[in-house]
């Protein structure tokens, strides 16, 4: 996968020029056709708030939070302002016990409906519901604490906390975070491992009698998130399913590669909600709504992007959210493009991760990888790791690193 995009058009583009939400006009790789949204595949409806997910419902854009919770001013203003922009929910992080002080706080302020992020610490649920309106779990993070607690009963009390509030549950299942035991039931398939996980926990909270959930299966290639979804909705095509690319990164690329993935699902009736994932700084997150309502209209007026042919380099980079521990990293995910422009006839994937969470397991299958610490970037061949590097020395290192990738690859 590269982000170096060769465009093939499908269809002379018949219909008026679409334009991007960079405003530029994008008639060149439009095709037309005029539709209208197909049916969803979903068969359940699912409640968060006032807001109903599948089932026929019109489909949510959604966003998150990159704020520190606990910093309730900023976190209320990001807020409102994804919620101007279009944001059906708005999900915040949840980390410590400051944190759940400031989002009671934030719950009173603002009008958005509110996602809760559980992180590694599934043991905060109790203490949030009662100020958000769905719960978001990664079930490759329950395992964090309380080991010998089995998984099946820690879902079993996120089902009680999230009956008892009038909550709905998100299981979130993402490509560089899926629970051990399926990475090694499935060595080398990461989508058969999220597959497997995801339908294990739909069955689990059926069998808890909870059906009031939607399920998201991500990853950073949009052709692995467009294969785990269809694959999903063959089996269970009641859930409603959250549709992302994760860490689709720095525009303009970032949102061809979200709109590889959405168009060709939504076209076919998948994808009830859908967030698009960017690197931003904070002050531009609504343009995350904004792409992601331009796309559902896109495909309703029946203009599509071409499917590219993607080789050369592939920059990921995570959304700046509320995890990021150094505001520097979308600072850095700049430099690291701007670096390797020299590098973009090379097929290199290089990673640039901005917290703990997405950091460690998600740089491992880039051929190299960054992640960024409060003082300090993680850099990473693969999986092997080459030090810990200041933000303003980490740079030299990587272009020494993929000129010396370059050259074994050449040579």
């Amino acid at each position: 996968m590269g982000a170096r995009l060769r465009l093939r058009p499908r269809a002379r583009h018949l219909g008026r020029a679409g334009t991007s939400a960079s405003g530029e006009s994008d008639a060149s790789v439009l095709a037309y056709a005029p539709m209208s949204m197909p049916p969803r595949k979903s068969q359940r409806a699912v409640r968060a708030g006032s807001l109903v997910i599948g089932a026929g419902a019109p489909i949510s854009v959604q966003s998150m939070c990159a704020t520190p919770t606990r910093d309730v001013a900023a976190s209320v203003a990001q807020c409102e302002a994804l919620h101007a922009a279009g944001a059906g929910l708005v999900r915040l992080a949840v980390d410590t016990a400051r944190d759940v002080e400031a989002l009671a706080e934030i719950r009173t302020q603002t009008r958005a409906a509110l996602v809760v992020d559980l992180q590694e610490n599934y043991r905060l649920a109790e203490k949030v519901a009662p100020h958000v309106d769905k719960i978001r779990y990664n079930p490759g993070h329950l395992h964090h604490h309380e080991r010998a607690r089995s998984i099946r009963d820690k879902v079993a009390q996120l089902v009680q906390v999230a009956g008892a509030n009038d909550c709905a549950l998100r299981v979130g299942v993402n490509c560089g975070s899926v629970a051990p035991e399926y990475d090694a039931r499935f060595p080398g398939d990461s989508i058969g491992a999220m597959l497997e996980c995801a339908w294990d926990h739909c069955e689990m909270l059926d069998s808890l009698g909870f059906t009031r959930y939607v399920v998201s299966l991500k990853d950073s290639d949009p052709h692995k998130v467009v294969e785990a979804n269809q694959r999903f909705v063959e089996r269970r095509p009641d859930v409603p399913l959250h549709l992302g690319v994760t860490e689709a990164g720095l525009l303009p690329g970032g949102e061809i590669k979200t709109r590889i993935a959405f168009e060709q699902l939504l076209a076919r009736g998948i994808g009830d909600t859908l967030r698009v994932s960017l690197t931003l700084p904070n002050e531009r997150k609504p343009e995350e709504v904004e792409i992601g309502r331009a796309i559902l209209a896109d495909v309703a007026a029946g203009r599509f992007r071409s499917v590219p042919d993607l080789s050369g380099l592939n920059i990921i980079s995570c959304p700046s959210c509320s995890r990021v521990e150094n505001q520097s990293f979308v600072e850095l995910a700049e430099k690291v493009r701007e670096l390797t422009l020299y590098a973009k006839d090379h097929d290199v994937t290089i990673a640039v991760m901005g917290c703990r969470v997405n950091g460690p397991g998600e740089t491992d299958d880039a051929d190299l990888g960054l992640w960024c610490g409060p003082r300090a970037v993680n850099l990473k061949r693969g999986g092997e790791k080459l030090g810990s590097f200041g933000y303003d020395e980490v740079l030299s290192r990587v272009r020494e690193e993929l000129d010396r990738l370059i050259e074994l690859r050449q040579g």
